[in-house]
Parts: C-alpha cells; sequence; structure tokens
C-alpha cells in the first residue's frame, strides 16, 4: 500500500517538475517545507535527473529548490509565531510539555538559532517541520530566512546532484534515503527517552 502511495507520488512529482520545470521545483519544494510530508528525496533527484539530460542546471534546480524552501517554510513560521505557543502552554501538559520547556526552548533558539535551522534544513523529516518551532520560539525572522535558504540550497544541491550523477537509475536512491530515515527515527527515539526522563526527574 505504501509502496503504490510512493509510486503516485513520484510520479505526480515528476509531472509537475516536466511540465512547470523550475517553477514545479519551486512548487513543491514550497509544499515539502509547509509542514506536508512531500518527500524532496523524490523532487530533488528527478530534477537532477534532468540536469544529466541536459533539460536544467544544477545550480538552478538548487536554487529553485531553495527559494521554494523560504517560501514554503513562512507560513509554518507564523503559524508557529501566532498560534504554536498559547496551543503548546494549553495543551502540553498532555504530551510532556511544560512551560519550562518551552522558555528552553525559546532561549536555545535565541542563542543558536542559526545553526538549530541550517542543520535541520539537512535532515530528512526534521526539515519538513523545523519551521514550526523556529515560529513558536520567535526567531529572528531575517536571520530564518537566511539559514533556511543556505541549509536548503546544500541540500538540494546535494540530493541534485546526487540525481545527476545516477541518471536512468536515480530512483534506486530512494533505498539509501529509507536507510537514512531509520538512523533519523532511530535519533529522535533516543532524544524522546532523553527527553521524558529530563521531564520526570524535574518534575521531581
Amino acid at each position: 500500500m505504501i509502496e503504490k502511495l510512493l509510486a503516485a507520488v513520484a510520479a505526480w512529482i515528476m509531472g509537475v517538475i516536466s511540465s512547470m520545470g523550475y517553477g514545479g521545483i519551486v512548487l513543491l519544494m514550497a509544499i515539502e517545507s509547509a509542514c506536508i510530508p512531500l518527500p524532496s528525496e523524490i523532487i530533488m533527484p528527478f530534477a537532477g535527473f534532468l540536469v544529466s539530460k541536459g533539460e536544467m542546471t544544477l545550480f538552478g534546480i538548487a536554487m529553485a529548490g531553495a527559494i521554494g524552501c523560504v517560501v514554503g517554510s513562512i507560513p509554518a513560521y507564523y503559524v508557529g509565531m501566532f498560534g504554536g505557543r498559547p496551543l503548546a502552554e494549553k495543551y502540553g501538559k498532555y504530551v510532556l510539555i511544560s512551560k519550562k520547556d518551552l522558555d528552553w526552548a525559546d532561549n536555545a533558539f535565541a542563542k543558536h538559532g542559526e545553526i538549530i535551522i541550517f542543520i535541520g534544513r539537512m535532515l530528512p523529516a526534521v526539515r519538513t517541520f523545523i519551521a514550526f518551532p523556529a515560529g513558536v520560539a520567535k526567531m529572528n525572522m531575517t536571520k530564518f530566512c537566511v539559514y533556511t535558504f543556505i541549509g536548503s540550497f546544500i541540500w538540494c544541491w546535494i540530493l541534485g546532484y546526487a540525481g545527476m550523477k545516477m541518471g536512468e537509475h536515480w530512483e534506486d536512491l530512494k533505498v539509501y534515503f529509507h536507510e537514512f530515515h531509520y538512523v533519523i527515527i532511530g535519533a529522535g527515539v533516543l532524544f524522546l527517552a532523553w527527553y521524558i526522563r529530563r521531564h520526570f526527574k524535574h518534575a521531581e
């Protein structure tokens, strides 16, 4: 079922890019950065395949992808900024999020927001949702956009380059990205275990 869904999504992505070119990449990466899990691991490698055919340039697809990421991240940022904190303060206790945790996140983004966004933009899954907590923490908007663009450009360039080198076999890259997802999930589980332990320790 999941494989059929991914195949349908991949076919749609290829259709959008084939018909809209660079504009299609901007659109798709904007959707992916607006907290909607549209896989950039399909978008950019396919665009890279088109680079190998001479239909696009590597710099062009990386630029289009990065611009799309910024465009899609802005709405997600403002949703977090205007609605995230009140909801988190009201319902956070049900998912082990306290006001102290929110203050800690605010402080982390205030001190290290640039590196959080920069690295987050190059991590599968994390990159899709990172704009929302940045908005909740009210990270400086200019810095948010700049580091979103830089991190996204690097990510899009890497995926595009891989697709370009793989050529007609660009879809084989999905196997490697799926394995990387397991690494991210494993790291997430470890972080969650640490977070729960920390939460109850401070509650004592």
